[in-house]
């Protein structure tokens, strides 16, 4: 049988009905189906692609490793063949449903006060937002666009920076009156941090020394980091930590600009801080065909409106 006398796309949509609706009963009344004719379609398919995709039992049905990825997969390809067909039927008008998923000061702060004017602006999109500081796989999270700060990972997402943000060792007066206040980053090895729990390409904390201090030296960036007596998950708990003194926190400026302004937070080493700034980037899935016009006008928006977000 060639691939021209098979309808994978049908294939593909009644294996991702059984995965969602859990079951072949279920998949069959969604798609006009007997029970028995979703499971011969799915052996069927097994037996074209020669692996199992599907652990089928009594009680429960379960995916292989191969029924996985084939499954993010066919869920991907489909919602690329439907936007297709939308984007040819209405003239490429932004449409559908759109997952973002965001770091959650980035998102408090700057992205859901933008979310009015954009559905504003595109009354045929809905969206569904998750804040979270995880790196998340947008293929297994079914997210069609992240915001990520800082370095990315290589890899084959598409990638468009949206801006930058300062970044600030902070603490709480009540912190720096009970440890005093490091005058050298050589001291944070005597001081208490906060630092997160999960892993960061970044793990230290760059200062400039020398030159830029101390004329007799020659001017350098040195990573230096206090030991960690608290971890957070996003970067408002860290926030929280450091407003309550458990120790000092590099934070982006945007996060706690407020906080300084009140008095609630101070710099501290800020005369050695490099003035590094993390990049903010939209990161989404690529592919052959055109993106979708709801992700191109969503990352489009977001990039006119988020510049160097500090001076907001």
């Amino acid at each position: 049988m060639t691939r021209m006398d098979v309808n994978r796309a049908a294939e593909m949509e009644v294996f991702a009905r059984v995965v969602d609706l859990g079951g072949f009963t279920a998949a069959a009344r969604a798609c006009g189906l007997t029970p028995s004719g979703v499971s011969k379609l799915i052996t069927r398919l097994e037996t074209r692609l020669g692996t199992r995709l599907i652990h089928r039992s009594t009680r429960r049905l379960s995916l292989t490793p191969e029924g996985q990825a084939f499954y993010a997969r066919a869920v991907r390809i489909l919602g690329e063949m439907e936007e297709a067909e939308r984007e040819a039927s209405a003239g490429a008008t932004p449409r559908g449903h759109l997952r973002v998923n965001s770091n959650v000061p980035f998102g408090m702060r700057h992205l859901i006060p933008l979310v009015p004017e954009f559905l504003a602006a595109h009354p045929d999109v809905t969206i569904d937002l998750v804040l979270s500081d995880a790196v998340v796989d947008l293929m297994e999270e079914r997210a069609d666009v992240a915001i990520r700060t800082g370095p990315l990972r290589d890899s084959s997402l598409m990638i468009r920076k949206l801006g930058s943000t300062r970044m600030v060792v902070v603490a709480s007066p009540a912190y720096l009156e009970r440890h005093g206040t490091p005058e050298h980053p050589d001291d944070l090895a005597r001081h208490r941090g906060i630092g997160w729990t999960f892993p960061r390409t970044i793990g230290g904390w760059p200062f400039r020394t020398g030159g830029g201090i101390d004329e007799q030296s020659e001017d350098r960036i040195e990573e230096h980091v206090p030991p960690i007596v608290a971890r957070a998950s996003d970067g408002d708990a860290a926030r929280l930590l450091a407003l309550g003194g458990v120790g000092l926190a590099r934070l982006a400026r945007f996060q706690v600009e407020t906080d300084i302004a009140a008095g609630a937070l101070v710099p501290v080493l800020d005369r050695m801080n490099p003035g590094g700034s993390e990049d903010i980037h939209a990161v989404y899935l690529g592919g052959p065909g055109p993106l979708p016009a709801r992700v191109r006008a969503f990352v489009d928006f977001m990039a006119g409106r988020c510049q160097l977000i500090d001076e907001r």
